[in-house]
C-alpha cells in the first residue's frame, strides 16, 4: 500500500509540470526511503537512464583516428588566433569539462557574458549552449573558434589555411578522413573535435544503482534521490544527462536575480529568438558532475551549491527546503560526479 501511494504521488508531481502545486500534501504522506527501497529504485529508472559507453551519431561516425585527431585539435591553441587558448582552457579535461570561473576569458582576454558548461556528457543533450543555438555538438565546435570574443579566429578559411601548413595535421586528417578527396577543411575539423567529445562521457555510482547495485550509493544520497523525485525536480532534471532536454525559464516563482544578485539580467533565449515566450528561458543544465563544475547557474552567480539547491526549490518549485532535504539532495548530486575517461583524465 505505501508502494501505492508513492507511486500516486509521482503521478500527481509528474502532472503538474512544475508550474502548480501538487494536490498533495507531501510532508503529510512522507515516508522514509528506505520503506520504499524496491520502489525507489524502480521509480528511479522510470526517470533517468544509465549513461552509454560512447555518443554515437548516424552523421559522425566514429574512429579511433578521427577521435585523435578531435583530441589534439581540442587541446591546440593555434586554433585561437593569437593562440592565448584552446578549447581545453575553457572546458578542461582534467577539471571535469570547465574551467571553474564565472565567465571565461578569451583570446584577446576579454570574457564572455555566460558560464562555460561542461563538455562533459555534452553529447547527450538536445541542444548546446544555454540558448539551444546549436543543434549538437558537430554545430558547436565551430562556433566558439570564430566568435570574436573567444577564440577569435577571422574565419574558416584563415584557420585551415593555418592548419595547411603543419605537416602533422595533413597526416592526421588524412587517416581521420581516408575517403576525402581534401580531408583538411573546416566541416572536418567540427567532426573531428566532436567526435572527441562524443568519448567523454563519465559513468557514476547513481549509474550502478541504476543498474541494480544498491550499495552504490550511501544512505543519504538515496534520501536525496527519493527528496529530489517526491519534490517533482524531476519535471527538468530527468533522463541519461538529468536534464539538457529541454527549456525551462528561470524564475517561474519570482525573479531569478533577486536571489541570485545576477548583473546584468539575462534574458536567455529572447536574445537569440526575440520571442517574449521566451524570456528568461534557458536550456536546463545536466546535474552529472554538479559538485565539481561550479560556480553555477547560466552567469556563474553562485558558488554554493546548497545555496542552488534552495533557489531553485524556492523559484522552480515555490517550497522553502529545510536545512535536511538541501544536504541530502547535495548528498545525491554528489552520487553522480562519474569517472574521467582513463585516456584523457590527466
Amino acid at each position: 500500500m505505501r508502494y501505492l501511494n508513492f507511486l500516486a504521488i509521482l503521478i500527481v508531481l509528474s502532472a503538474c509540470g512544475g508550474n502548480s502545486e501538487p494536490s498533495v500534501n507531501l510532508e503529510e504522506t512522507a515516508t522514509p526511503y528506505s520503506e520504499h527501497e524496491e520502489g525507489l529504485l524502480g521509480i528511479a529508472n522510470r526517470f533517468f537512464s544509465p549513461l552509454p559507453e560512447v555518443a554515437t551519431s548516424k552523421n559522425n561516425v566514429l574512429s579511433a583516428e578521427k577521435i585523435l585527431l578531435g583530441e589534439t585539435l581540442y587541446m591546440d591553441t593555434r586554433l585561437s588566433k593569437d593562440g592565448n587558448i584552446s578549447c581545453n582552457s575553457c572546458h578542461a579535461i582534467s577539471g571535469f569539462g570547465v574551467d571553474n570561473l564565472a565567465t571565461s576569458p578569451g583570446d584577446e582576454g576579454m570574457n564572455g557574458d555566460r558560464n562555460s558548461p561542461t563538455v562533459f556528457n555534452a553529447a547527450l543533450h538536445t541542444s548546446q549552449f544555454w540558448d539551444g543555438r546549436a543543434e549538437d555538438v558537430e554545430e558547436q565546435a565551430g562556433m566558439p573558434i570564430l566568435n570574436p570574443v573567444e577564440m577569435n579566429i577571422p574565419n574558416e578559411a584563415f584557420l585551415v589555411e593555418r592548419l595547411k601548413g603543419i605537416d602533422e595535421y595533413l597526416e592526421m586528417f588524412t587517416n581521420a578522413f581516408p575517403d576525402a578527396t581534401d580531408p583538411l577543411t573546416y566541416d572536418n575539423l567540427k567532426l573531428a573535435i566532436a567526435a572527441f567529445e562524443r568519448t567523454l562521457l563519465t559513468p557514476s555510482p547513481f549509474d550502478a544503482y541504476l543498474a541494480g547495485n544498491e550499495d552504490a550509493m550511501s544512505n543519504e544520497a538515496k534520501e536525496g534521490l527519493y527528496q529530489f523525485i517526491k519534490l517533482g525536480c524531476t519535471t527538468c532534471h530527468s533522463g541519461v544527462v538529468l536534464g539538457g532536454n529541454m527549456f525551462q525559464k528561470f524564475g517561474l516563482y519570482g525573479d531569478y536575480w533577486e536571489l541570485t544578485g545576477s548583473d546584468p539580467i539575462d534574458e536567455g533565449r529572447f536574445k537569440v529568438s526575440g520571442n517574449e515566450a521566451e524570456k528568461y528561458m534557458f536550456k536546463v543544465p545536466s546535474l552529472r558532475n554538479i559538485a565539481k563544475t561550479g560556480p553555477y547557474l547560466h552567469d556563474g552567480s553562485m558558488d554554493d551549491l546548497n545555496e542552488v539547491i534552495r533557489i531553485m526549490g524556492k523559484l522552480q518549485l515555490n517550497k522553502t527546503l529545510d536545512e535536511n532535504q538541501v544536504n541530502n539532495i547535495r548528498s545525491f548530486l554528489e552520487s553522480l560526479t562519474g569517472e574521467l575517461p582513463t585516456k584523457v583524465a590527466l
